[in-house]
């Protein structure tokens, strides 16, 4: 398990066009009760938030859900990301990822999620970027979405129409997944840009917190005002308390401060789900 960044209650970025966005995170993780070893990893570093879900035996999947973490991982000083810095990111770890799979005939691959802070016409927009099951959610005016999708054989069934959502965590084939970083497959990553307003909370997890809570009791959490490091400590130990089964990590990011609108800006629109980015 790589844990890479450290918590902070309050980190001021700098905008080009005068102002600045002011952002609080803190990321958890725990092995849980049933495994023996952590495979999840996270990075909590500004520009960059990231969980990554390993795959592919205790040791090999620790590795690949790390190398995501460190290739994502901003280079000091960095204030904001771009989306070709961010898929060369996901297409350099997939290549040390296939380096680990060299003699291990399942494969090796992990799962990638997070949100990246970049500028749009000089305003601070969140790239929500996705591949696999691990999630991120979005909470503002006390109302969550879930602004990733899974690529999931039950996302699947549950997007035809033949399986009900609430029945999917259940299914037989949960954790049978689509798409992944690793197993010699070009980066695919879904990408929604979301804008970085003063309110947003975000919450990018592995499957190890959505199998033991439902999205009800996340939002409980994520709305009850607490800060990000006790946020995510109180969302790990519900998992636990509920089960545990898997490895279980969140990272919790709050948008404290944020420039209603920029020069020459207002009303430009910013793609972002309905609820989150109108």
């Amino acid at each position: 398990m790589s844990h890479l960044g450290r918590d902070r209650a309050r980190h001021r970025i700098p905008l080009p066009g005068g102002g600045a966005v002011v952002l609080g995170y803190a990321a958890r993780s725990d092995v849980g009760h049933r495994r023996a070893s952590n495979e999840d990893s996270v990075v909590v570093a500004s520009p960059v938030f990231a969980v990554a879900d390993g795959m592919g035996g205790h040791a090999a999947g620790d590795r690949a859900s790390a190398a995501a973490v460190e290739h994502l991982s901003p280079r000091k000083g960095m204030r904001f990301l771009d989306l070709e810095t961010l898929l060369g990111s996901l297409r350099d770890a997939a290549r040390d990822i296939d380096a680990l799979a060299e003699g291990i005939p399942a494969g090796v691959g992990t799962t990638v999620t997070g949100a990246a802070l970049v500028l749009e016409d000089e305003r601070p927009v969140f790239a929500v970027f996705n591949i696999g099951d691990s999630r991120v959610y979005g909470l503002a005016g006390n109302e969550l979405v879930r602004i990733t999708t899974d690529h999931s054989v039950v996302q699947e069934l549950v997007d035809a129409g033949l399986l009900a959502a609430e029945d999917a965590e259940h299914h037989p084939e949960s954790n049978v997944i689509t798409r992944a970083l690793g197993f010699r497959d070009d980066p695919r990553p879904d990408i929604v840009m979301v804008p970085a307003r003063a309110g947003l909370r975000l919450l990018i997890c592995s499957d190890g917190l959505t199998k033991e809570l439902d999205d009800g009791r996340i939002r409980l959490h994520l709305a009850a005002g607490m800060p990000p490091d006790e946020t995510a400590a109180a969302l790990v130990d519900a998992a636990l308390a509920a089960g545990g089964r898997d490895n279980v990590t969140v990272a919790v990011v709050d948008v404290i401060e944020a420039p209603e609108t920029l020069p020459d800006q207002a009303g430009a629109p910013v793609q972002g789900p309905p609820d989150l980015g109108d």
